[in-house]
């Protein structure tokens, strides 16, 4: 029994056996080897991989099934994520040579789709959809330096620097990888790999929040030297990692750490003016502090919104009302949120970006009023624009551009109609639910769940339950009218079309024909015209009106 704890606790590792004895042990076959010779140098030791329970993707099992008999490794954060519990749908391995030849093979076996990656680096790959939709990834690619373990020590970090041998079924852990996953550490793999790729210091942050790990002090000091070459990489690959980021667990910490490291200032500039920026009552908190508030808000009121949610997790008053009062909307929330403007980057992480961006303007509006008081007019229009500007260089597409400036010069409206609920008991009126829908779009629920995240953030512990239920009732309105009600305050069906109008009235073609349209379309949201002869009255005394006025 002695000899089998012994044993297990070289689990997962290589060893060095002398005469029966164990007497030394390493994370690869040569380590191993290298650790006995130190202590027994005359002697030649046997050396054993000491194995341990777990188990492989399917997708693994498959590939070792179609190439029985060759040297292949799985390789990096599949390891990492196995290791861990984790599933992974991105499967790296890793092969001495002819890569790419070998992926076709086995995307012919599977009859999946195959793209060749990068011919010049023999890098191949396989895209596996099962029945519900997910993809996973299975790249091919030849070793990157002359052994696997030299292309194990170029990687990042400890963690994502182990292999998997495939047909020993054995791991190889070079660098103590493992040994950090156990103690929740990020640690690089060496002095020089953040300044070879300075996208590791935002893959650093990233990982660490994903995994409730803790970056290495020595790690954290080459990042910072590193920062300054952040600019030597290209936009996508920055904005890649930031929407990672901002997509994944305590957004509000990653953004936080980046701060600290130096990094704001080369990846997202503007928002480094937004520190030491003081508000007026409501607000609690700096612009920078607040802005962060908002991120951690945000994230909490998603995850309390989401199909998925326990709410035995938390024990917070707020979040109970929060789900009491708009909760029956989970499953639209979380198909809106999760129904992304471009295949790259979910809906998530843009309002993410635009809850970090939305304040952006406020150092450069700042104003103080006779009594102390102080404004930031234009704040949202502005920012709008600055947010737009970095979005576009951080290359993100034409519709998240759109949905960008929406949500973010649109922010304002819904405590316009939170401050009219808590002040005078006023519900927002079908014309007002109308007007904020025709204004935002699609993004109506987004600016919704900004503006509570933005209340929260604005109020911090001195949020009075009374002002939290008036923004939940506005809450409940908006949404109930836009999921519930969309033909009769939204969208109402068109009654006719501008030549109906043109011809009904004499009309000439011109601006004030969709002028008159949209007040029709109006006055439907608001009950006023329901039928197409109505529409025509309608439009004719608008249109008389508006002769009148000019």
């Amino acid at each position: 029994m002695g000899d089998e704890k012994k044993q297990s606790a070289y689990a997962g590792r290589w060893v060095a056996r002398l005469h029966g004895h164990i007497i030394a042990q390493g994370g690869t076959p040569e380590l191993a080897r290298r650790a006995a010779l130190s202590a027994r140098h005359k002697e030649s030791p046997e050396i054993i991989y000491m194995p341990f329970e777990f188990s492989l993707p399917p997708l693994v099992n498959q590939v070792r099934a179609v190439l029985p008999d060759q040297e292949i490794y799985l390789v990096g954060g599949a390891v990492r994520d196995m290791l861990l519990g984790r599933a992974s749908h991105d499967l790296d391995f890793a092969v001495p040579a002819k890569a790419i030849p070998l992926a076709r093979r086995v995307a012919d076996a599977l009859d999946v789709a195959y793209v060749t990656l990068d011919e010049e680096h023999d890098t191949g790959r396989i895209i596996h959809t099962s029945e519900d939709g997910t993809r996973t990834y299975l790249d091919f690619a030849s070793f990157r330096g002359r052994t696997l373990e030299e292309d194990l020590r170029d990687r990042d970090f400890t963690i994502n620097a182990l292999a998997l041998d495939l047909q020993q079924a054995a791991i190889l852990d070079p660098l103590e990888g493992a040994a950090d996953l156990r103690a929740k550490r990020i640690r690089a793999c060496s002095p020089t790999a953040l300044s070879a790729d300075p996208i590791r210091i935002l893959r650093a942050v990233r990982q660490a929040a994903a995994f409730g790990f803790q970056i290495e002090k020595e790690t954290r000091e080459w990042m910072r030297q590193a920062v300054g070459q952040l600019g030597q990489v290209s936009p996508e690959r920055q904005r890649d990692e930031l929407f990672k980021m901002l997509d994944g667990p305590k957004p509000d910490a990653s953004i936080r750490a980046l701060e600290m490291l130096g990094v704001l200032p080369q990846l997202l500039p503007e928002l480094s003016a937004l520190k030491g920026v003081v508000q007026s009552p409501p607000h609690v908190y700096d612009v920078w502090t607040h802005t962060l508030a908002v991120l951690q808000h945000l994230d909490g009121l998603l995850a309390a919104l989401d199909v998925n949610y326990n709410p035995d997790s938390t024990n917070d008053l707020y979040t109970g009302l929060l789900t009491l009062r708009i909760g029956r909307y989970r499953e639209q929330i979380t198909k809106h949120i999760d129904t992304p403007l471009t295949t790259d980057r979910s809906a998530r992480a843009l309002l993410l970006f635009a809850a970090l961006y939305h304040d952006v303007r406020k150092p450069q509006t700042r104003s103080v009023e006779e009594g102390g008081r102080i404004r930031f007019f234009d704040h949202e229009v502005q920012g709008a624009e600055v947010a737009a500007e970095r979005a576009q260089a951080l290359r993100l597409s034409t519709d998240e551009l759109h949905r960008l400036r929406i949500v973010i010069r649109n922010h304002m409206r819904f405590h316009f109609h939170t401050s009219r609920m808590d002040g005078e008991g006023q519900s927002p009126s079908r014309r007002a639910i109308y007007r904020f829908f025709r204004e935002s779009g699609a993004a109506g629920t987004e600016l919704i769940l900004l503006g509570l995240a933005d209340l929260r953030a604005t109020h911090g512990p001195s949020l009075k339950q009374e002002t939290w239920s008036a923004a939940l009732d506005v809450a409940r309105v908006l949404l109930e009218n836009y999921w519930e009600k969309p033909q009769e305050t939204i969208a109402p069906p068109r009654l006719l079309d501008g030549h109906d109008l043109m011809r009904a009235l004499e009309l000439k073609p011109g601006p004030a024909v969709g002028e008159a349209l949209e007040a029709i379309r109006e006055a439907q949201a608001t009950g006023k015209v329901s039928t197409r002869e109505e529409a025509l009255e309608f439009g004719k005394h608008w249109l008389e009106e508006q002769h009148n006025s000019s």
